[in-house]
């Protein structure tokens, strides 16, 4: 196979690409760079990338010593774990029925589904917390997860999915004698991994940088989360430790870019076949 030739309009293109990955790499360039320098060089009037000297052992120091980093990763894993887990094991079923089976209320439980889409997290938080206060589980993992089990998003998402699945697949499941359920877990499931793998990346992605909701339920450091250990860097009298607190933020962002990196491919996939109508 020969390669293509580098014609002009192929090399602006390319320009533009490494242009637009600059632009969305150029925060997290900046954090890097912050994350080695020290407190007095970091609000100097001249901008420059490299330190002059590098802090990074310092300010890595610093970021484990002032919050417990295990703990909060360990924290946010738990979360994001248990949170894709119960959605993932709600939606399917769900995104199942309204895609292959016919029931009077189907059209009414796709536009609930439509509906969920349109309420926001922070239209039902006053009353969730005054529940969760209630049942004394604020400073827990259930009033963390609790309220994000179901997605509407996921039911959505998985709905374009299984529209797309051929339904002699699940006729010729139904004839073998399975059951609703045994074709979910049989037949659908198995087929579905790039959309659980797409949506997994909205969810765990949403659910790890999350910081209004555990701001909101959590006030004990035992289970917070990790964007919301990062406010434990704060300091009224001494001024923001800004090189300890970039050096902790590229501790928690470096999981997500590994995710990321390792499920590309499967989360391309994914999105890709959502689009499709069958």
């Amino acid at each position: 196979m020969t390669a293509a030739p580098f014609t002009l309009g192929r090399a602006f293109r390319l320009g533009l690409l490494i242009l637009g990955a600059l632009v969305f790499l150029a925060p997290y360039i900046f954090m890097v760079s912050t994350s080695g320098k020290a407190q007095s060089e970091i609000f100097t009037s001249s901008l420059s990338l490299i330190p002059d000297r590098f802090y990074f052992v310092e300010n890595f120091a610093k970021a484990f010593s002032r919050v417990s980093m295990p703990q909060l990763l360990w924290n946010g894993v738990v979360v994001c774990a248990l949170i894709l887990v119960f959605q993932v094991v709600i939606a399917v079923p769900c995104a199942y029925a309204l895609a292959k089976l016919k029931f009077p209320a189907a059209k009414l439980m796709m536009a609930l589904v439509m509906l969920g889409l349109l309420v926001p997290i922070h239209a039902t938080a006053l009353p969730l917390y005054v529940a969760f206060d209630r049942l004394s589980v604020l400073n827990s993992y259930v009033a963390l997860v609790a309220p994000f089990s179901i997605s509407v998003f996921g039911i959505f998402l998985f709905l374009q999915f299984f529209r797309a699945m051929p339904d002699d697949l699940i006729h010729a499941a139904r004839l073998d004698g399975m059951s609703e359920l045994g074709i979910v877990a049989r037949v659908i499931v198995p087929n579905a991994w790039p959309a659980v793998t797409a949506f997994a990346i909205f969810s765990v992605v949403a659910h790890w940088n999350d910081l209004y909701w555990p701001l909101i339920v959590v006030s004990n450091q035992a289970y917070a989360t990790p964007p919301l250990g990062l406010l434990y860097f704060r300091a009224a009298e001494a001024g923001d430790d800004y090189g300890a607190l970039m050096a902790a933020t590229l501790i928690i962002t470096l999981p997500l870019v590994a995710a990321f990196l390792l499920a590309q491919k499967r989360f391309v996939e994914g999105i890709t076949m959502t689009g499709l109508k069958g």
